[in-house]
């Protein structure tokens, strides 16, 4: 489950009890500027939850100093007893670059620092699962000779008639003989809400305002219908691209921990 807001330490602590007491696996939170913060947010939750591992979906590495970067972690996996899960990216908000006073490198230049911190935190966090986000060939071939976890989003790169089953299949490739002990994601951008079966749109249309309706809809990250069909739409991800975890926004608690019993 992914945490991009929230109101209170109180609104924050009870949604993470409740993931966890719904089964949901691991709490992650994104990393951009005018949302929630990801350490102090995660080492709250550390604080009152047990099982729950957690993670960045998925830090911009341009932001860090890797050392700098590899001493907080290790403060984050000490306060959880070992929970953290690395997450990286190369980071794509311009606008936020130029907020933060950073300047913003070319997505060659951005790839090639996510290639260096991954080398640097690998050497130096051995043990902890990564996870590297992207859709972009360079990234996934980093992420597929690199990382535990591949995560996905199921956005189209080429005019194929399968865009997402094009990308495991380069993953699949890239990866070679570690490609069987790789975990695969699917990012989830758009569900239902509790009690509906038509997936709310509206984040979807915000990031991808060239595709019609019926386009978003077509996309392996939108959800449509009950509980057991979404269920059974995810086991079918498994059969037929190998996907077996799934991220999911926090505002879909409550439809997407009905999803996890139909599944368990």
């Amino acid at each position: 489950m992914s945490m991009r807001f929230f109101k209170s330490r109180e609104a924050l602590l009870d949604k993470a009890k409740r993931a966890e007491d719904a089964g949901f696996d691991i709490l992650c939170v994104p990393d951009h500027l005018g949302a929630a913060a990801p350490f102090p947010t995660l080492t709250a939750v550390a604080m009152v939850t047990t099982t729950l591992r957690l993670s960045m979906y998925v830090l911009n590495s341009a932001f860090y100093k890797p050392a700098l970067l590899s001493r907080d972690m290790q403060g984050l996996d000490l306060l959880s007893d070992g929970r953290l899960e690395i997450g990286l990216g190369t980071g794509y908000v311009r606008e936020e670059f130029e907020a933060a006073e950073i300047p913003y490198p070319s997505a060659g230049a951005r790839v090639d620092y996510l290639e260096h911190m991954t080398k640097y935190l690998k050497e130096h966090h051995p043990s902890t699962p990564l996870i590297i986000a992207g859709n972009g060939d360079r990234v996934l071939t980093i992420a597929a000779r690199n990382a535990d976890i591949i995560g996905l989003t199921g956005s189209k790169v080429r005019d194929v008639e399968d865009p997402f089953a094009e990308r495991v299949e380069f993953v699949r490739k890239a990866a070679g003989d570690r490609f069987d002990s790789l975990e695969l994601n699917l990012a989830i951008t758009a569900m239902p809400r509790d009690g509906e079966t038509e997936p709310d749109l509206k984040l979807t249309r915000a990031y991808s305002p060239d595709l019609s309706d019926e386009q978003i809809l077509s996309q392996p990250s939108v959800l449509s219908g009950s509980p057991r069909e979404i269920a059974d739409t995810l086991l079918g991800y498994r059969e037929k691209y190998g996907v077996s975890s799934f991220t999911v926004q926090d505002n879909n608690i409550d439809n997407f921990s009905k999803v996890i019993a139909e599944l368990r």
